[in-house]
């Protein structure tokens, strides 16, 4: 269970403390799935980064399952990051000179080291957003649609109970954005995980499920 409760993010300013987020609270349950929609600027990806354990809160907790990932330190929250998180940003973010496969096998380097059944599950995922032909071409090899699947299979490595995605459709057209957002939703389900979602785009939302605006840092 993903249990937020009056998460608050604000930055000191000339005129005063900048509100980014403000008093937002939700739960999710495992296989639930979530849209968070706004203008630029409302809060959006700070909110998406606080839930990942990328930046701190002002106020609030964030628990997945009672872990706290602000209850230790940086340690703590990077573990707790590639434990229990899975990101897809706008930006694919693939090492330019690693195979697709080395892109997704990657969260696990961070354990110490890839093994054999780690291996064979990234050769699975790819198998999975269609991509097991390509697994050894080089990002600059794929399009931006492949390059995408390639890192929402990196996401799903380590299965997290917890898949965030930042506008990850962004940079795509509209028929690839559309198989893109379906396989997220599809691979968050099949792992009885969570699945939160930032986008500014209607049809985007409306693929993926439950849908809640962020106006001004505020939660509608």
């Amino acid at each position: 269970m993903l249990d937020v409760s009056h998460l608050s993010k604000r930055y000191p300013a000339p005129g005063g403390d900048l509100h980014v987020v403000q008093d937002v609270s939700f739960q999710m349950t495992p296989g639930e799935t979530l849209a968070i929609m706004g203008p630029s600027g409302s809060g959006k990806s700070t909110l998406l980064a606080m839930l990942g354990g990328l930046e701190i809160p002002s106020e609030g907790t964030v628990r997945l399952d009672g872990i706290d990932p602000y209850a230790g330190g940086p340690a703590e929250r990077a573990a707790y990051r590639n434990r229990e998180v899975g990101f897809v940003f706008q930006e694919h973010q693939l090492l330019p000179g690693c195979t697709a496969l080395d892109n997704v096998v990657l969260p696990a380097l961070a354990t110490g080291r890839v093994t054999a059944a780690q291996e064979q599950r990234g050769r699975d995922l790819l198998e999975r957003v269609g991509l097991a032909e390509r697994a050894g071409h080089l990002p600059g090899e794929l399009s931006g649609g492949e390059r995408q699947r390639v890192a929402v299979a990196r996401a799903m490595l380590l299965e997290p109970r917890l898949l965030l995605a930042d506008e990850p459709t962004g940079q795509l057209d509209s028929q690839t954005a559309d198989g893109v957002t379906d396989l997220l939703v599809e691979m968050a389900r099949e792992a009885g995980g969570m699945l939160v979602v930032v986008t500014h785009a209607d049809s985007i939302a409306a693929r993926i499920g439950p849908v809640r605006r962020l106006v001004d840092g505020m939660l509608a």
